[in-house]
């Protein structure tokens, strides 16, 4: 098992967990939830857990661009843990902003860069 950890792959992750975090804290002031570090973190903890996990398997892949992978792996894992580990909701709208949400900010911040380097 390799897991090559250059600029590109920790820049990507870090930006993942950027779009990650937006979503958590866009989410807990609209709703009224905690909005403290503790309550962001537990709300956030399982797509964390799932970005990490994509973001492994795909680099050990070789395979550290694939956005799909790692969008589709953050959002299905990240609501499966949220559910069965967490004991939290998954409500469709849940499921379908944060699908929407992640998809243009993942995709996003990755346009841009490719735009610059273009």
């Amino acid at each position: 098992m390799k897991i090559t950890l250059n600029r590109g792959a920790v820049q990507a992750f870090a930006f993942d967990i950027l779009c990650v975090m937006a979503l958590v804290v866009i989410g807990t002031r609209n709703h009224d939830t905690d909005t403290g570090l503790s309550g962001i973190l537990f709300v956030a903890a399982p797509f964390l857990i799932a970005l990490l996990g994509a973001h492994l398997v795909l680099n050990v892949l070789g395979k550290t661009t694939f956005v799909t992978g790692i969008w589709g792996s953050t959002v299905l894992f990240g609501m499966a843990l949220r559910n069965l580990a967490f004991n939290r909701g998954t409500a469709l709208a849940f499921v379908l902003v944060a699908s929407v949400f992640l998809a243009a900010t993942m995709w996003g911040w990755r346009a841009v860069v490719a735009k610059r380097h273009s």
